[in-house]
């Protein structure tokens, strides 16, 4: 009892999510994210290297500030614990798990990529599909990490062996598996639940995207376009994850710190991914993903943490994922 009375109020009981009219403003101007999705397809015209800086700087700049806000997330929980220290409670556990991650793709890479892709298979997929969809959740927060595999083998491989530092001629055997396994996931699905039209669509724009556009700028139009700022939204809509984020502006206000932070550790980290690197966008691509992933595993478990502690899953999730078309309240045809 005494540790349940220590949370923040807000913190323990079921979530709910924001008034509707606070909703209003919780999506970008179309132009801007027109501008940005026009530049990515137009980068695939470039040059390798070109296309991966322009999609790097894309995901650095558009995709990783959405992580960036798990500072806000748990101040409600650790500062009526911690006071004035509750950021240290907070970053240490975080950073040091990050950098066990990034130990990780030294001592063993590919087990990493393969722990990296199968938790955003599901990080992905509870994003998109919502809480208590199984089965949808796998096919698509699958959707990029399969699609890359089925359509573009070689430039994948080629991408992930920058990454994983490893020669990799071919994509091992177990990530082209689970490509072909995930496409009949997927034929089940769609034969037995068909989505909703406008869920439909964005599985078709997808898998559009990642047949005639390179992996890695394919990836980012999903990442930038839909993933963080559906994480963003749910976000803005929960009165209690995090109370003072409760606009898209104080959104991105609020994730500057931390995305500062993020970028000074990457600057730090730099030369010790430059020695051996075939140049600098390689040098990037590999600090990039890395600790992408490394940011991830904290970034899971602290969402985790706070549906349990909020005894089960938020309903601005399910309401975020209604009103953009594939929430589990949504009704089927």
């Amino acid at each position: 009892m005494a540790a349940r009375s220590a949370l923040p109020a807000p913190v323990g009981r079921i979530r709910a999510s924001r008034p509707p009219a606070r909703a209003a403003g919780l999506r970008p101007p179309p132009l801007i994210g027109a501008l940005v999705a026009f530049g990515l397809i137009a980068s695939a015209l470039l040059p390798r290297e070109a296309s991966w800086l322009v999609a790097l700087v894309a995901v650095i700049v558009l995709g990783v500030p959405h992580g960036a806000l798990d500072g806000a997330v748990a101040a409600p929980l650790l500062r009526p614990r911690g006071g004035r220290l509750w950021f240290g409670l907070f970053a240490v556990p975080y950073l040091g798990l990050s950098a066990l991650v990034l130990l990780a793709w030294q001592v063993a890479p590919l087990t990493t990529l393969a722990g990296f892709l199968a938790l955003s298979v599901l990080h992905f997929g509870e994003e998109d599909a919502g809480p208590g969809r199984r089965l949808e959740a796998l096919v698509r927060g699958g959707l990029p990490v399969a699609l890359p595999a089925l359509l573009h083998p070689e430039d994948t491989a080629g991408i992930f062996a920058v990454v994983a530092r490893v020669p990799m001629p071919q994509l091992p055997g177990w990530w082209t598996e689970a490509a072909w396994l995930w496409l009949a996931l997927a034929g089940l699905w769609l034969a037995t639940r068909p989505p909703r039209r406008a869920v439909m669509a964005e599985i078709l724009l997808l898998a559009a995207a990642f047949w005639l556009l390179p992996p890695l700028t394919a990836f980012t139009l999903y990442f930038v376009g839909l993933h963080g700022p559906r994480h963003m939204r749910a976000l803005v809509r929960d009165r209690t994850k995090a109370p003072a984020v409760d606009t898209m502006n104080r959104a991105i206000l609020a994730s500057l710190p931390v995305f500062g932070l993020t970028l000074l550790l990457g600057a730090a980290l730099w030369p010790l991914y430059a020695p051996g690197s075939p140049g600098a966008v390689a040098t990037l691509l590999t600090l990039t993903l890395q600790m992408l992933s490394a940011l991830t595993v904290p970034h899971v478990l602290l969402d985790v943490l706070l549906d349990r502690i909020a005894g089960g899953s938020s309903p601005s999730r399910r309401q975020a994922g209604a009103e953009d078309g594939e929430g589990p309240g949504s009704p089927r045809p």
